[in-house]
């Protein structure tokens, strides 16, 4: 039975093809699942099928994802790489991002993996984002937002971080996913209105965030510390204050749930700022490569 025929089959060489594009760590690859199916005969072909599957799908990338694989083991101390994160629409998001998980004295330049989470359930409920103005916090490489972009037809989306390392980046992403940022003139008018602003959570006054007007907030991966987390609810207390009359906007924030006192920490001080919250379902699509093991959980807050 050809691979294409047999879903089991196909579903693993999309599982190799994803952690590949997405420069996973070659432990993460589903190893013991493809010696199972290499012993059986079926699917004697199957090896050939993952090193060749790329190329019938992906023919013109194939030479760049080449040179800029030949580029980075060549590289002494590359401190860059790019990851490629495969969409539902058989289009895709490129990230340049940092080899280390800190670089630059923050970690907003790389993926974490509640990112991919939210990721992927705005892909699975598009009409939270289709023609609304959206504000992410702590936007970080912009996988999620860039994802939100391509798949859920937002209105609007602001990027932001307060690092001007992760700003950089996040303008650099912003045009190699085919987007173009506010400032600058462009034909496509099916695409949102893309900015990227530079946001202080602890120094935003309700007037500078009254001019974003989001319709959704949303936020991945920002719970690393009570300062933080502290620092997140003054800033949604703050957008709360900014549509007195207005219907506030919807909220979902999404982390992996890494220590059990953060995230009480966290509920603790919603309920000091007055901010109802209610834990949103898992949600079923599981598109890109991030570690089985983790707890994920997302929380829909009401201003």
């Amino acid at each position: 039975m050809a691979p294409e025929e047999n879903p089991g089959t196909e579903l693993l060489l999309q599982s190799f093809e994803r952690r590949f594009l997405a420069a996973r760590a070659l432990r993460s690859f589903p190893w013991q699942s493809l010696e199972a199916k290499l012993r059986d005969s079926s699917d004697s072909e199957l090896l050939q099928d993952i090193l060749q599957k790329h190329e019938a799908v992906h023919t013109e990338p194939l030479d760049e994802l080449y040179e800029a694989l030949a580029e980075t083991l060549t590289a002494k101390e590359s401190t860059q790489g790019h990851r490629s994160y495969l969409l539902p629409s058989g289009d895709s998001v490129t990230l340049s991002e940092s080899t280390a998980i800190i670089s630059h004295g923050t970690t907003g330049l790389v993926t974490w993996d509640a990112a991919l989470y939210l990721a992927e359930w705005a892909i699975e409920n598009p009409a939270a984002f289709t023609h609304r103005t959206v504000l992410e916090l702590g936007s970080g490489a912009g996988l999620t937002g860039l994802a939100i972009c391509k798949m859920c037809r937002p209105r609007a989306y602001i990027f932001s971080d307060c690092h001007s390392r992760v700003l950089e980046q996040l303008r650099g992403n912003v045009l190699l996913n085919g987007l173009s940022l506010e400032a600058e003139i462009t034909a496509n008018l099916d695409s949102p209105r893309v900015t990227v602003a530079q946001l202080d959570w602890d120094v935003a006054t309700v007037h500078q965030l009254s001019a974003f007007q989001p319709d959704v907030v949303i936020a991945a991966d920002v719970l690393y510390c009570p300062e933080a987390i502290v620092s997140l609810v003054g800033v949604l207390r703050r957008l709360a204050a900014c549509r007195e009359h207005q219907r506030a906007p919807e909220v979902y924030v999404a982390f992996t749930v890494r220590n059990p006192e953060t995230c009480q920490l966290f509920t603790t001080e919603l309920g000091r700022a007055g901010i109802r919250w209610e834990v949103e379902p898992r949600h079923d699509q599981k598109l890109f490569p991030y570690e089985e093991h983790l707890e994920m959980a997302m929380l829909n807050l009401t201003l």
